[in-house]
């Protein structure tokens, strides 16, 4: 069921969402969260599906914010929201607002949004493309437990981590770094199988691809290494590299797919490591609303401090790539804790 309304305001919609459930017989609410989206016109249909596929496992009221850039001064001074319900079959397992705003309403955009947030629920905002530099102070990051921001999405996504560690607040998360959550997974698994001493890591992966600069960080900060990032063609990450006292610990994605775990001693095997779509990522963010401090940790570490392979030297006061370090004890940082999420 889809019910358009052009120049209206909040408490139409609220009244429009009321009339819908009772339309197609569903009075009752049974959503746990209202997810917002921020985005644009042209990334609005794809960040929508994927929230709506993510809403069979978070039945959710889907708020989609588009703030339509007006072309003339008159259009600019001109304030206007039109909205679109959906509901039903049309919205997944739970609501869909999409509002449009034109004018001076864009930069009020939290003043639409708080009047339609289900009562009593967590919120989490999810900037689909055009992220701001601080979710955190961001009017509508202020009204959410959640932040999700995707730095693979921004025009410089490497820098765009350093803006993301330096404006942390508890609650922001990045998709970059849920992307890696298998990968962490199978490396701390890997090295509970074969206790020994780490010396120094490689991660290989496509240049300018936030998450193997993330894997990168979260190996030099949990195991205190000198990690190495090298460029591959993809696609997305495709190797990771651990030298230890028992040997080379390998884990080779060279497909997007299908991955294979070398350890010495012991056969190779192969292990379904396939690059997941945005609507997987996004219910893996959705199933936890605590702050992720492995993130944030991983974050200050400084994506600076990570050697390209080509003998950059690190911060001051940290191991050259390729020279080796003693390794954290296990009982501070274990790498089991890290792949949980």
């Amino acid at each position: 069921m889809k019910i358009d309304l052009t120049e209206t305001t909040s408490s139409k919609i609220n009244k429009a969402l009321v009339q819908g459930r009772r339309a197609i017989g569903t009075p009752a609410i049974g959503m746990v969260l209202t997810l917002v989206i921020v985005t644009d016109e042209e990334n609005a249909y794809d960040a929508l599906r994927a929230a709506n596929d993510a809403s069979r496992e978070h039945p959710s009221r889907t708020l989609v914010v588009i703030k339509r850039v007006s072309r003339s001064p008159r259009d600019r001074a001109k304030a206007r929201l039109d909205a679109e319900v959906r509901l039903g079959t049309e919205a997944g397992t739970g609501e869909t607002v999409i509002l449009r705003l034109y004018g001076d309403v864009i930069d009020h955009a939290q003043s639409v949004v708080l009047p339609l947030l289900l009562p009593d629920a967590p919120v989490v905002v999810w900037w689909a493309v055009n992220a701001p530099l601080d979710p955190a102070k961001d009017p509508l990051g202020a009204l959410a437990q959640r932040r999700v921001t995707d730095a693979y999405a921004a025009e410089q996504p490497i820098q765009e981590l350093s803006a993301r560690a330096d404006t942390y607040t508890p609650g922001d998360t990045d998709l970059a770094w849920t992307r890696i959550t298998p990968w962490r997974s199978m490396l701390a698994a890997a090295l509970d199988q074969a206790p020994c001493t780490v010396t120094s890591a490689e991660v290989t992966g496509e240049e300018f691809n936030p998450s193997c600069e993330l894997l990168a960080m979260w190996l030099a900060d949990r195991l205190n290494v000198p990690v190495t990032r090298t460029v591959s063609d993809g696609p997305g990450l495709t190797a990771a590299r651990l030298e230890s006292s028992v040997g080379a610990i390998v884990l080779d994605r060279p497909d997007g797919s299908l991955a294979t775990l070398s350890m010495r001693g012991q056969p190779d095997r192969a292990v379904a490591l396939k690059r997941r779509e945005t609507a997987e990522l996004l219910a893996e963010e959705l199933r936890r609303l605590d702050p992720d401090e492995i993130y944030a940790d991983t974050l200050k570490y400084g994506v600076d401090r990570i050697g390209d392979g080509t003998g950059a030297q690190p911060s001051a006061g940290e191991p050259a790539a390729g020279e080796s370090a003693p390794a954290k004890p296990a009982a501070k940082k274990p790498a089991k804790k890290a792949a949980t999420k």
